[in-house]
């Protein structure tokens, strides 16, 4: 079934000893039925579910795009690119999407990608521009659909399938169920897996409830996360304006936090996730953008400033802890004024979090920020290098680091940051001097 050799290395460059029951027959079905219709909770490993049998789909001999991915949001387009490129495949991929470098993007297509990943409104700006070409195109993946649909992407979607002429292979990936198929999707009568259980809140997630005394929620939220031992937290609000106003306050208060929403540009909302994977920044304080599809790690804590008004929504937030093995805790602050949620059962056990005011330890990592990135032939490699030999930093002062097309991020050590930047100052790298300097924060009220 397999025309690849390479697949069996692919799970040990994953650091995966084996697939679970939902991976596996996620793959025979994919291979072997026409539509599919994957149903999965968040954090179960659908990413992978459908990669692997896409790598074994693709015919080497075939020069063009052959599998699309259609996704709702920049940042699940940007997982799964990095899912696909640790799996080690050989194969070309390229991930399209509004804000990003149009130009660069037409450059990356003359060059055609066997996989292709992108948002609805960018594929059909590529279409449009005739930027690629879609014969080859036979398997089309739309990851978390359900989402593009509520974010109204119906006209786009439809759009692209019509234009992909030779499909003969449909796969809908959701966490969600119960979701009506549109028809121009064109699936019908799909093998339907659903892995959703029937009491989506897994074993493994705590439920704690905080009761707020004041309307303004904001002093429960400092004593919550002064409780939690300076171990980082996903905090949730319903508004993009609260997320700033929450950040803003907690970072008042002496705790490192940043803010993202839908309305942050795009560097912006790149900068903050950095900032929040690599340890510069523990708390993040969100709208429900990042309740899906966002590279981040494991959270161990997740609180509800604002509880949403759907239960969809609660259960993809806490999908954020508690993922597979691991364990976690969602925290609900309420006050005795908010409408109260039907979803939601009152009866949790209440934690008391009033005497806790010790502030959590600051971040260990500071970011840094390098003014050059893929395009200029920078890679991990050349940074690790160049800051241990021009910067002399150790091995353990180097943390995460990111290389993006054109800039590059490297998490250093808080207490090495001054000295590594006096040392690097007049050096160049690979015989060329970048702007290299701490990251500039989307909070920056710590710093003054």
């Amino acid at each position: 079934m397999n025309k690849n050799p390479h697949s069996n290395n692919l799970l040990l460059n994953l650091g995966i000893a084996s697939l679970n029951e939902m991976q596996e027959m996620a793959q025979e079905a994919i291979l072997n039925d026409t539509n599919v219709l994957l149903l999965s909770p968040t954090g179960s490993g659908k990413t992978l579910a459908f990669l692997l049998p896409i790598f074994q789909i693709i015919d080497p001999e075939v020069k063009g795009v052959q599998c699309l991915i259609l996704v709702p949001s920049r940042e699940l387009g940007l997982q799964i690119e990095q899912v696909w490129k640790k799996m080690g495949t050989d194969y070309k991929v390229n991930v399209c999407y509004g804000g990003h470098s149009i130009e660069t993007e037409i450059k990356n297509l003359s060059n055609p990608p066997a996989l292709l990943i992108g948002t609805p409104g960018r594929i059909a700006d590529h279409l449009d521009r005739g930027t690629f070409t879609t014969e080859k195109i036979k398997t089309l993946v739309l990851d978390e659909f359900d989402k593009s649909l509520q974010l109204g992407f119906h006209e786009q979607m439809s759009y692209i399938i019509s234009r992909l002429s030779q499909l003969n292979k449909r796969v809908l990936v959701s966490a969600t169920s119960d979701i009506e198929i549109p028809k121009y999707t064109r699936v019908v009568h799909p093998t339907i897996l659903d892995f959703i259980p029937d009491n989506e809140e897994t074993t493994n997630l705590s439920l704690k409830r905080i009761v707020s005394k004041e309307k303004d929620k904001i002093n429960s939220l400092f004593q919550l996360i002064c409780s939690l031992k300076s171990e980082s937290a996903l905090i949730f609000c319903n508004h993009r304006d609260a997320a700033e106003r929450i950040s803003d306050t907690l970072n008042d208060k002496g705790i490192y936090s940043t803010y993202y929403h839908g309305g942050m540009d795009q560097e912006e909302r790149e900068r903050a996730l950095i900032q929040f994977r690599n340890g510069s920044v523990n708390y993040l304080v969100t709208t429900d953008l990042a309740a899906r599809g966002l590279d981040i790690p494991e959270m161990k804590h997740v609180i509800h400033y604002h509880l949403p008004s759907k239960e969809d929504e609660f259960t993809h937030r806490n999908g954020r802890t508690a993922r597979m093995l691991a364990s976690g805790t969602a925290y609900v602050i309420t006050h005795e004024s908010e409408k109260k949620m039907d979803y939601l059962d009152y009866g949790m056990p209440v934690l008391s979090v009033e005497n806790h005011t010790t502030l959590p330890k600051a971040p260990e990592f500071q970011t840094i920020y390098v003014s050059g990135g893929k395009k200029n032939k920078l890679n991990k490699i050349d940074i690790v290098g160049f800051f241990s030999q021009k910067g002399k930093l150790e091995k353990g002062d180097l943390g995460l680091i990111e290389v993006k097309d054109f800039i590059s991020f490297a998490a250093v050590k808080s207490s090495k940051v001054k000295e590594l930047l006096k040392n690097i100052r007049e050096e160049k790298m690979k015989g060329k001097k970048y702007k290299i300097e701490v990251a500039r924060k989307v909070i920056k009220k710590i710093e003054e």
